[in-house]
């Protein structure tokens, strides 16, 4: 059974930074897909980029340049880098792995929270 656990949310302010960290347990495989996703309160789940397989990261347009994905294969943790946080990015944030796009991936997180006040 695939485990994700995220860590690293909390509370800010407008311009500071946070790191998401994930760790996976359960795959089987050494090669997979991963992603991180937000969803703020009142509003659709909204995909903040990911990594392949091949270890290509894509991001969203909405955090391209201030967010910033990598990954510890010996570790199996997915991080990511919140820079120039604003208030909009406040939301819970999820890290997800295992066949990802865009629209989702087959294994979640729990989820951490980030606020970012002004």
């Amino acid at each position: 059974q695939v485990h994700l656990v995220e860590s690293g949310g909390g509370s800010v302010q407008a311009g500071e930074s946070l790191r998401l960290s994930c760790v996976i347990s359960g795959l089987t495989y050494s090669r997979y897909s991963m992603a991180w996703f937000r969803q703020a309160p009142g509003k659709e789940r909204e995909w903040v980029g990911g990594i392949s397989a091949r270890d290509d990261i894509t991001y969203a347009d909405s955090v391209k340049g201030r967010f910033s994905i990598s990954r510890d294969n010996a570790k199996k943790t997915l991080y990511l880098q919140l820079n120039s946080l604003k208030p909009e990015d406040s939301a819970t944030y999820y890290c997800a792995a295992n066949g990802c796009t865009s629209a989702g991936c087959k294994d979640w997180g729990q989820g951490t929270q980030v606020t970012v006040s002004t």
